[in-house]
């Protein structure tokens, strides 16, 4: 994992400098639209609906449209101007029972790690929220946002977990419950007794996204048996102007084998031939040499064009 983000908790007068880590990850398998016709990517650009031509991200603000009609427009020195939580440091502002915090409010977990030569600030900490069986509350500032986070413990690791303003919930008003009958003595019994019979220790571990693993099944099982459906585009450019193509290795080589033969064929000299097949051989050995000497301008690749190799390996992602 990467952190992406350094700083220290103020605990009381103790300073325990960390590092921030993501703690969750998504597999979701990203698509992107296409040409159904042909496979072209689908690009968007950003046009101005007053003077109707394409305006550069750096160019662009932001307005807010009030109720009655009227457009308000921000700039990057407005949102400076906004009052912020130091952007290092992680203040304690109080402890609270660990029971009394509503799980709807939690929202993205980050673990923490020490960040010193030695950790015993860190461990104190630690050891002092195990012993009250209390989560800190603590102002947490992340790319120019600042939330309030729990500050608990998670299998020996300080973990923040931004939480939600009160206002973020909403509230459950349904009539439709007011007027529900109570559920009967016996009814209560059997349903206790079905829970007693379905109940065991929570594991994870044994549960898995079926949907996901069918998915990158589907996708590998169409790359493998090829047809219509798979389609290796000759090269694209981003919106950025960048070549954004990303060689398939199966096709290149087809492709340096088809024109070692048109050399060959159009060759008047026997030498000509054999230096012709003498590069097909080479390119053949290091394919990852040619692929990165044909392509040597994309710096960026695009993860949804990988070849058919890699693509019947998972992504991993980092933090």
């Amino acid at each position: 994992m990467r952190s992406i983000w350094k700083g220290s908790i103020a605990f009381g007068l103790v300073n325990v400098p960390v590092k921030v880590y993501s703690a969750t990850e998504t597999h979701d398998i990203r698509f992107h639209q296409v040409h159904a016709k042909d496979g072209g990517r689908i690009k968007y650009d950003r046009v101005c609906s007053e003077c109707g031509k394409s305006v550069q991200f750096a160019d662009i603000d932001k307005a807010y449209d009030s109720p009655d009609g009227e457009r308000v427009i921000l700039t990057d020195e407005d949102f400076d101007k906004l009052p912020a939580a130091e952007k290092h440091e992680i203040p304690v502002l109080e402890f609270v029972p660990t029971e009394q915090i509503d799980p709807i409010l939690y929202d993205k977990s980050y673990f923490l790690e020490p960040d010193s030569s030695s950790p015993k600030a860190y461990v104190l900490l630690r050891q002092t929220l195990l012993d009250t069986e209390r989560t800190a509350l603590v102002h947490f500032t992340l790319r120019q946002k600042t939330r309030l986070a729990a500050l608990r413990v998670r299998e020996n690791t300080l973990v923040i977990q931004t939480l939600l303003w009160p206002d973020e919930v909403r509230a459950a008003e349904f009539p439709s419950l007011n007027d529900a009958p109570e559920a009967r003595p016996q009814e209560v019994k059997m349903a206790t007794s079905l829970v007693e019979s379905m109940s065991a220790d929570f594991d994870p571990t044994e549960y898995t996204d079926d949907y996901q693993i069918e998915l990158r099944k589907l996708i590998d099982d169409t790359i493998e048996n090829g047809g219509e459906k798979v389609v290796r585009p000759e090269g694209e450019t981003t919106s950025d102007g960048e070549d954004a193509e990303v060689v398939d290795l199966v096709a290149a080589l087809q492709r340096s084998v088809e024109a070692a033969g048109k050399s060959a064929k159009t060759a008047h000299s026997s030498s000509k031939t054999k230096t012709a097949a003498n590069k097909s051989a080479s390119e053949e050995k290091t394919p990852q040499k040619k692929a990165a000497a044909k392509k040597a301008p994309a710096k960026k690749t695009a993860p949804s064009k990988r070849s058919a190799a890699e693509k019947s390996t998972p992504a991993r992602k980092g933090a």
